[in-house]
């Protein structure tokens, strides 16, 4: 049984439908990428998910649908990491991981530990302006999350070829719709993705 699971997801901002009947899954303590060009709905899925847009169809988490929104999306232990132009840039490191944190009131600074042990590289910068930072190595990060702790992850990326270096499995999304999905290995191999994503 997959940990996280999207079923037949439409998603829309206003009367503009983005996302059309995306079913993907993510099992336990597993990586997964969600590839595509700019504008093929990656962020949306991951909005979908945490329940920042309006959609419908089904997300489930640990066996039990999710309501559609964010609260409840956060405290199921879910959590969405925006890429940077999500952060408050005005705020450093630190404020950002303590105002992300602010539904476990009482783990902010044992949580906040916890990442700097994961991003080494934010230890010592954790007054710096969140808007300042340059990130590198993400995937080393989030592969020593998932082993360490068990993690299941899902990430939205451009690069293709760093994403199925890294990932068990991947989704492309194409105008809002998945149109391949398989291994890493099956992606790399599929002559339309290496064309269209991996450059050769």
């Amino acid at each position: 049984m997959s940990l996280l699971e999207l079923q037949g997801v439409d998603a829309r901002y206003g009367s503009v439908k983005v996302l059309h009947e995306v079913s993907l899954a993510v099992g336990e303590g597993e990586l997964v990428a969600v590839l595509g060009a700019n504008g093929a709905g990656k962020t949306t899925t991951l909005r979908a998910v945490s329940g920042t847009v309006r959609r419908s169809g089904d997300v489930i988490f640990e066996g039990r649908r999710l309501p559609r929104r964010p609260e409840a999306t956060a405290r199921a232990g879910i959590a969405h990491v925006p890429e940077g132009r999500g952060t408050f840039n005005e705020l450093s490191v630190l404020e950002n991981l303590r105002l992300g944190a602010y539904v476990r009131r009482a783990k902010v600074k044992a949580d906040a530990e916890r990442v700097f042990d994961l991003f080494p590289r934010l230890e010592g910068r954790r007054n710096q302006q969140a808007g300042t930072l340059i990130v590198k190595g993400i995937f080393d990060s989030l592969e020593r999350m998932k082993q360490k702790e068990g993690m299941s992850i899902l990430v939205v990326e451009q690069n293709a070829n760093l994403a199925l270096a890294h990932a068990a499995r991947a989704y492309v999304l194409e105008v809002g719709r998945v149109v391949v999905a398989g291994t890493s290995d099956e992606l790399r191999a599929n002559e339309s993705v290496r064309k269209s994503y991996l450059g050769y």
